[in-house]
């Protein structure tokens, strides 16, 4: 005890180590720091150790790993609920915070943003309630817009692998048609081109609802609030199985143009409610979530769901990533997004179940270079980052006024989302390891 009767502070030895190269490595002495102190108080420690060892250094904010979690509560605490020896020297892992640095001017549409891709790093591909798709370059500078639909879209899939300046992109719309769409993203343009598809693809009798792309860009897939997923090739000319008529349609200015026409080459037939979500990350495997519950896997060459998982809720999104690229994420009609690992036996309880939003979840996608991150949007009108090591969000963005409809990463580092503001939103400068 002291003069003052302050009790002496309690420390704990530690280590702080980390995968970030120089010049973000400390030196990896053990060293004494207070038993009580916070995740931030952490963050200062090794910033003010960074800055000992180069005076240029500036301060940035860090998170801290312990045998596989997120440090979320004062460290003793923490250490005791991990039951912890507070005796040996504590191994703290230190990586970059995860949350965005810098929010851009929000890129205007005439309607609401129903659906976003940021596939491709060199542009963000929207569709709208106007029935427009649009191509961005970057906030505010749209080089594309897609005409033809005569309703809403309700989802955009970037079909073609990268690497070709031409792209090729689909479009599912209320109409109840899709739309396939070439474009060159290295024109430079002094207002936005527009675009005709190259072809439309009739088949659903009901407004589509979702579309995926197979990852080598010959076929894509489609829900539809008529219960089925549909496949349709995506190439330009006829081949045998892939019915396509030329058909004359007058246009608003009465010139008739050509436009080909193209029917399912299959249907997959389970779902009893409207198929909300689609992806196809594997070639020969389709992942489903529905309005009736359930998300099922289905086998491209026999048509058959191979499984499903029944959650109780109807689902609006759904993908697939982290681990393997083999779990699951879903959200729909409640707060919680949650998470599978369709290969654990009794698959139906979810493994991971967040649930800071407080209303219904509009989209939820993984990280595609990490194991662990993932986003999720609600009509709560917030977007949240997340870490499976950790329960609470990593970050909360709040660039909207009004429910969330859609979102995605854009080049590893940006999220980008779409609203009922009718505005796209890009948060960048986000360090995911």
């Amino acid at each position: 005890m002291d003069m003052d009767g302050d009790v002496e502070e309690r420390r704990v030895q530690a280590r702080f180590i980390t995968k970030l190269k120089p010049p973000c490595k400390v030196p990896h002495t053990s060293i004494a720091i207070p038993a009580n102190v916070t995740r931030f108080g952490l963050s200062t420690i090794v910033n003010s150790l960074l800055k000992a060892g180069n005076d240029e250094w500036e301060s940035q904010p860090f998170d801290f790993v312990i045998d596989g979690e997120l440090v979320r509560l004062p460290l003793e605490q923490f250490v005791l609920a991990k039951g912890i020896s507070a005796e040996k020297v504590l191994e703290i892992e230190y990586i970059r915070a995860v949350a965005p640095q810098k929010e851009d001017e929000p890129s205007l549409h005439d309607d609401w943003v129903s659906a976003v891709d940021g596939s491709c790093p060199r542009f963000i591909f929207t569709g709208c309630y106007d029935s427009f798709g649009r191509v961005w370059k970057a906030a505010g500078e749209c080089t594309h817009i897609l005409e033809g639909h005569r309703d809403a879209i309700t989802s955009v899939t970037i079909v073609s692998p990268e690497g070709a300046d031409s792209v090729t992109v689909a479009t599912a719309s209320k109409d109840q048609s899709l739309r396939l769409w070439k474009f060159d993203t290295e024109e430079h343009l002094d207002q936005p081109a527009k675009i005709r598809a190259y072809k439309v693809l009739r088949g659903h009798n009901a407004s589509v609802q979702s579309v995926a792309a197979q990852a080598s860009g010959n076929m894509i897939c489609s829900g539809s609030w008529d219960c089925t997923i549909n496949l349709w090739r995506t190439n330009l000319s006829d081949t045998e199985g892939d019915l396509v008529s030329i058909k004359k349609r007058k246009v608003k200015n009465n010139v008739e143009e050509s436009q080909m026409e193209g029917e399912a080459l299959s249907t997959l037939v389970g779902h009893t409610q409207c198929v909300s979500a689609v992806h196809w990350p594997e070639h020969s495997t389709i992942y489903s979530a529905s309005w009736d519950h359930s998300v099922r896997r289905w086998d491209v060459e026999t048509g058959k769901d191979l499984s499903n998982i029944f959650c109780g809720k109807a689902l609006n999104c759904l993908h697939v990533g982290g681990e393997g690229s083999a779990l699951i994420a879903a959200g729909g009609s409640d707060p919680i997004l949650r998470i599978w690992d369709p290969r654990k036996p009794g698959t139906s309880a979810p493994i991971y179940q967040f649930s800071s939003h407080n209303s219904w979840i509009s989209a939820c996608k993984w990280h595609a270079k990490s194991l662990f991150h993932l986003l999720s949007a609600s009509y709560d009108g917030k977007v949240m980052l997340w870490d499976l090591r950790t329960a609470w969000p990593l970050a909360i963005i709040d660039s909207h006024e009004d429910k969330v409809l859609c979102a995605d990463w854009w080049k590893g580092d940006s999220v980008i989302s779409g609203g009922v503001d009718s505005k796209l939103c890009i948060s960048s400068g986000i360090s995911v390891q």
